[in-house]
């Protein structure tokens, strides 16, 4: 894998302003596979800067949506050209399953990126309105330069969730990918070179969570967008609410997936799976709480664990690997962690709660269902990002609605019925901001986010380009 030693500023390669360098470790072998530059605050001041005069003196604002989206359609047709190395890349960069990354990974920001071309047809940036008084000119305006803040785990889907709506909008950006994962970033770089997007409109960088802090809180930034965890996010809007600073977060889950009593357990058990494991239980809209009726209590358990135990755990880079390694040595400690509070809280594994036998090398922990789960648990209340999932027993759909909402958390959610008028009912009582009827999905035409702890505003669909610009009212005379 290439080695980077420059950062992408105002569309040129820029050296560093010290030697320090991030180290990127292959998941599965935990071997060093690359390094690129790790940027500090003078490197920050630069793109802030090359951000600011894009911004400011620059073209891209002014410029149509539909010339903007000409602009963002060479870009598409560039990542398109580059899937399967986006792909590959990611998986050795933080191990999530080819088969995964094919889609999650590499084609997926595509998708997104072409949504928001598209879009550039129809979005009312000029409104008119008859005003109380007078006529009224509304107009959609870009919020200025923005801060994009990434994580390890889906890392150009969530650099692409937020560039493309803020190129739309007429921003210029920072992109600040994560520490662990930098490689796709600058491969996004060496793209981005080679379309007519102007000067200083994308940078991209990658720093620590010092250097990132001073970018979040730099005066030259308009607005923040941030993906991550919890924690960090809230942390971040202290910052932005201090210097008055917009912001969109999107942050944890620990959403629940309620079976009802009529499911198909054949039907239902097998694709619940991938919602609860995706890319290795890494995901923050993964389906981690299984709400079972305690009817059917005890059945669904065995069938959940025999079907998790079936799953194939392995090197990431074959297509039958259903679950890869964790991206880093801290995170299987920390999912190892909580099994064990698990087991202390009196839960029982029905399957898993070890590391793979025949893997010596590689940060891997087994599919793991916990049984006897009470919600008040641990490890039904807090956000274990790695593949366990548990399994609590509700008495009737009240209750269930009613233990789905005991959560901190409100991002995602599922019902599984044959009924689905019924499941539209339960979906409207359970606050969550993404909800799917027998099954897992996220549109990349409608708003994605939370409620509660989960995050504040939305990312996707028209939403997510609004959070990027700023309404300004003009009265006309009579």
């Amino acid at each position: 894998m290439k080695n980077y030693n420059e950062f992408f500023i105002g569309n040129e390669w820029v050296k560093p302003s010290s030697n320090d360098r991030l180290k990127v470790i292959n998941p599965f072998t935990e071997v060093e596979i690359a390094s690129v530059p790790e940027a500090k605050e003078a490197d920050m001041d630069l793109a802030v800067s090359a951000a600011r005069d894009a911004f400011d003196n620059g073209p891209w604002p002014k410029m149509s949506a539909t010339e903007r989206a000409e602009c963002m359609s060479q870009l598409s047709e560039l990542l398109k050209s580059k899937a399967e190395e986006i792909a590959a890349t990611v998986t050795a960069e933080m191990g999530s399953p080819i088969s995964f990354s094919l889609g999650g990974q590499a084609f997926a920001p595509i998708m997104v990126l072409d949504y928001y071309i598209e879009l550039a047809k129809t979005f009312p940036f000029e409104e008119m309105r008859q005003g109380l008084l007078n006529p009224v000119k509304v107009f959609r305006e870009p919020v200025g330069v923005v801060a994009l803040v990434t994580p390890w785990n889906v890392p150009l889907f969530t650099i692409m969730s937020k560039l493309a709506p803020a190129l739309l909008a007429g921003c210029s950006a920072i992109v600040k990918p994560a520490p662990e994962t930098p490689i796709n970033a600058f491969l996004l770089a060496e793209l981005v070179a080679q379309t007519d997007i102007p000067a200083g409109v994308i940078n991209i960088l990658p720093a620590n969570r010092e250097v990132s802090q001073y970018l979040v809180s730099h005066a030259g930034i308009d607005k923040v967008s941030f993906t991550g965890s919890t924690v960090a996010g809230s942390k971040i809007g202290a910052i932005c609410g201090e210097h008055i600073k917009r912001c969109s977060l999107e942050l944890g889950g620990k959403s629940a997936a309620i079976i009802l009593e009529d499911a198909d357990l054949d039907t239902a058990i097998p694709n619940i799976l991938p919602g609860a494991f995706m890319n290795n239980g890494q995901a923050c809209a993964s389906q981690t709480r299984i709400l079972a009726p305690q009817s059917n209590y005890q059945a669904i358990v065995d069938q959940l664990a025999e079907a998790v135990s079936n799953m194939v755990v392995g090197n990431p880079m074959e297509v039958t690997t259903q679950i890869g390694p964790l991206f880093a040595e801290r995170q299987r400690d920390r999912v190892e962690g909580y099994i064990k509070i698990g087991l202390e809280e009196g839960a029982t594994i029905a399957t898993g709660g070890g590391r793979p036998k025949g893997l010596d090398k590689g940060w891997f922990i087994e599919p793991t269902v916990f049984a006897n789960v009470n919600n008040s648990m641990r490890i039904a209340q807090e956000e274990i990002f790695g593949p366990v999932i548990v399994v609590i027993p509700y008495q009737d759909e009240a209750d269930a609605i009613k233990i789905a909402n005991q959560s901190d958390y409100g991002l995602s959610g599922s019902v599984w019925t044959q009924d689905i008028d019924r499941g539209v009912e339960i979906a409207r009582q359970v606050r969550t901001g993404t909800y799917t009827i027998n099954g897992f999905a996220m549109d990349f035409g409608s708003p994605f986010g939370g409620y509660k702890k989960s995050g504040l505003g939305r990312e996707l669909g028209p939403e997510g380009l609004q959070v990027f610009l700023e309404y300004k009212t003009v009265n006309l005379p009579a």
